[in-house]
């Protein structure tokens, strides 16, 4: 039986970046940061496993993975390509006030795609990490 999720994977497009941007623009905790060897990934090289997660949500973790981890090159280039132009989203995450949240996130230099705004659930805006996934941020009713 499935209890829970413990981890979620987010392609980004340069680990080190990303670790900067989620760790010290999000606020979220680095979790792991190791590199794992070839006999996970047959190529000789092994990969990072490298993963963040919330404060105060310390049974998650998110997966802040290279494009290529776990892809032939033809798929890995093409998961960059999507995850480069936006096309990607990967998730919602809540917070207790967006106005203020959005304050605090623009101040540290997050892009946003929308300002907060009513919606039929909540508040909402939208944000984009440094690699272009695409983020909810919303105050649930």
């Amino acid at each position: 039986m499935i209890t829970k999720l413990s981890h979620a994977m987010v392609y980004v497009l340069d680990q080190e970046s990303a670790k900067d941007f989620y760790t010290n623009k999000l606020g979220f905790e680095l979790r792991s940061d190791i590199t794992m060897g070839e006999e996970f990934e047959g190529s000789g090289q092994g990969f990072r496993w490298l993963t963040v997660g919330p404060p105060n949500q310390p049974e998650v973790e998110y997966i802040l993975a290279d494009c290529a981890m776990g892809h032939s090159p033809e798929n890995s280039e093409a998961i960059r390509e999507l995850v480069a132009k936006g096309a990607i989203g990967g998730g919602v995450f809540a917070t207790d006030d967006c106005h203020k949240t959005y304050r605090e996130l623009s101040e540290r230099g997050v892009t946003f795609l929308a300002e907060p705004a009513e919606r039929p659930y909540g508040i909402e805006a939208v944000f984009r990490d440094d690699s272009g996934n695409w983020f909810s941020l919303t105050q649930a009713r």
